[in-house]
């Protein structure tokens, strides 16, 4: 549970600092973090780092598309955790079924 905890802070760490980076090089000018990087940093487990960067630093949040992308992967996580939490059902075994070559 330790290391599912630390796991969580440090990609929400990461998803915070990069946004906030991005947001810097934005007023700077510079060439920017890709989108896809922000997502992924989101998708495997930072939404919550970058909701308060896009919060705290007003990053993306005028961007509809950003604000689609970033909801459809908070929308799944949420789905992810009710199948875990509340119905008791195995989304690992599922994944690998579905990926599975027959």
């Amino acid at each position: 549970m330790n290391i599912l905890l630390f796991y969580f802070l440090l990609i929400n760490s990461a998803a915070f600092i990069f946004s906030g980076y991005d947001k810097y090089l934005a007023i700077n000018h510079k060439r920017r973090i890709p989108e896809n990087t922000l997502f992924a940093l989101a998708a495997f487990g930072g939404s919550v780092g970058l909701l308060l960067a896009m919060i705290i630093f007003r990053h993306k949040t005028s961007k509809a598309s950003f604000i689609l992308k970033f909801s459809a992967i908070v929308f799944i996580q949420i789905l992810i955790a009710v199948l875990l939490f509340v119905y008791n059902v195995d989304v690992f075994n599922i994944a690998l079924f579905l990926t599975n070559d027959r």
